[in-house]
């Protein structure tokens, strides 16, 4: 296949499937020589003008509109390019935290990590929700937080082994599905990656902020990085960064560690232009009370560690928008 022919294949794949007739190949006109580019490249500028306008109006045909969640004024979802960096613990103490500063705020947390769900345990929930007369899910709470997740549907140590859109259902189900009564803030623990999940969430209902966790390691950050920008193509607001397991302090000596590097994460936010939210120290505690099902926030509430978190929460209740009435 030749030069030409390689660039009509590429410009047909950019094409929408299954509107208006296939492409054809571009046909040589007898006597065409080397100034043929010049006498058409009037109409094929024109031509490809058209499809550009033409796959613009069909995608935006195709894409979902955003529909609220009946009762909760506004979402705020966290979310890490990379798996491991305590993205999880934190969802879990910064909605404790949401409902420390203000004991007026009703707060929900959804688990949408449909494959590893792990809010149940940190949460200490177990049971099945269950159904309204509309045939709606009721969450399951404990300590003030209306929670779901997909560890209520299944046994805890069954593997959700599911193609990607018997997933996309599932968390349409958590989102759609569930009784969440009158919420202030609902707080989505994402799972790790840019995929599938992230984006539905994003596309199907309004989101106010997503928050950036990432811990200042190098590999963790690139990932970070793709998070962020991934929200701002589908025109999430990203209100900041979290950076997590920042220093190690030795319970004995007091001397202080940067086990996964210093800063990384205030370096990238200013690549980004974006805010540092806060600092969470690496602490034996924090793993600790989150495993018990009695995370920090709740357990030790004057310690550092939850003190960092009620400060992350302010900060992001500080760059929300002013709320729906």
């Amino acid at each position: 296949m030749g030069a030409p022919a390689w660039r009509w294949a590429l410009r047909a794949a950019r094409l929408p499937v299954g509107g208006g007739r296939a492409p054809t190949a571009p046909r040589r006109h007898p006597g065409c020589g080397p100034a043929a580019p010049f006498a058409d490249s009037a109409s094929s500028s024109s031509r490809d003008e058209a499809l550009r306008d033409k796959r613009v109006r069909i995608l935006s045909r195709g894409l979902p509109k955003q529909k609220p969640i009946e009762g909760v004024k506004q979402v705020v979802v966290l979310a890490s390019g990379k798996g491991g960096v305590g993205k999880s613990t934190t969802a879990v103490n910064i909605a404790l935290a949401l409902a420390a500063n203000d004991s007026t705020k009703e707060v929900g947390l959804l688990d949408a990590d449909i494959y590893g769900p792990s809010i149940p345990k940190m949460m200490n929930l177990k049971g099945n929700p269950e159904l309204t007369t509309k045939n709606l899910m009721r969450p399951l709470k404990n300590y003030g937080i209306a929670c779901m997740s997909m560890g209520f549907l299944i046994e805890e140590t069954a593997p959700v082994v599911w193609r990607g859109l018997m997933v996309m259902s599932a968390v349409e189900k958590l989102l759609r599905q569930v009784d969440w009564g009158q919420l202030d803030y609902l707080v989505i623990d994402m799972p790790p990656g840019t995929g599938d999940v992230q984006l539905s969430v994003s596309q199907n209902i309004p989101i106010a902020g997503a928050v950036i966790i990432s811990t200042p390691q190098d590999v963790a950050l690139l990932d970070a990085r793709k998070g962020a920008e991934m929200f701002r193509k589908v025109h999430v607001p990203v209100l900041g960064l979290v950076q997590n397991m920042s220093v190690f302090q030795c319970p004995k000596c007091k001397h202080e560690t940067h086990i996964f590097g210093a800063d990384g994460v205030r370096d990238l936010a200013k690549k980004l232009g974006l805010d540092i939210l806060g600092d969470i120290p690496l602490h034996v505690n924090i793993r600790e009370t989150c495993d018990s099902g009695q995370p920090v926030v709740i357990s030790q509430p004057q310690s550092d560690a939850a003190k960092a978190y009620v400060k992350i929460a302010m900060e992001i209740v500080r760059r929300l928008p002013v709320p729906p009435t």
